[in-house]
């Protein structure tokens, strides 16, 4: 099994129960609190992949629920210096497996890229409806 660095939100509930996830299928998980990570851009940058710029952000923090700030507008160089100023604009988990980074925690691919060999994802997404598509909390 895995060691998982997982970057979060302490106290998000959702948060939990993807840490719960994963230590039920048997991976270790190193917990980190993602708002007072002294983060690199460069590092950063690295759990986002591919993914277009406004998949990058948590779309329940404030700044975006209130209207401030329009992910969609931004560029890359633009959408990291915002989550270095301000870290609840960053989707979570962030994890990392050795040099593997991801963001989000979609169970379909958490299931393939981990393996979550035994756990019923069906029960744990229903458990948390959101799950499966939106790892943030809704109260930031």
């Amino acid at each position: 099994m895995a060691t998982v660095i997982f970057y979060e939100k302490p106290g998000c509930l959702n948060n939990l129960l993807q840490k719960q996830i994963l230590t039920a299928a048997g991976h270790q998980v190193i917990a980190k609190n993602l708002l007072t990570e002294a983060w690199h851009p460069e590092q950063l940058r690295s759990f986002f992949g591919h993914l277009p710029v406004q998949q990058w952000f948590n779309p329940n923090a404030p700044a975006i629920t209130q209207g401030h700030l329009s992910p969609d507008t931004l560029n890359a160089q633009q959408a990291i210096r915002l989550m270095l100023d301000n870290p609840l604009l960053i989707r979570r988990p962030l994890m990392q497996i050795g040099e593997r980074r991801w963001v989000g925690f979609d169970l379909a691919h958490v299931d393939a890229w981990l393996g979550l060999a035994g756990i019923d994802t069906q029960h744990a997404q229903e458990s948390s409806p959101k799950l499966a598509t939106q790892p943030a909390c809704h109260h930031d």
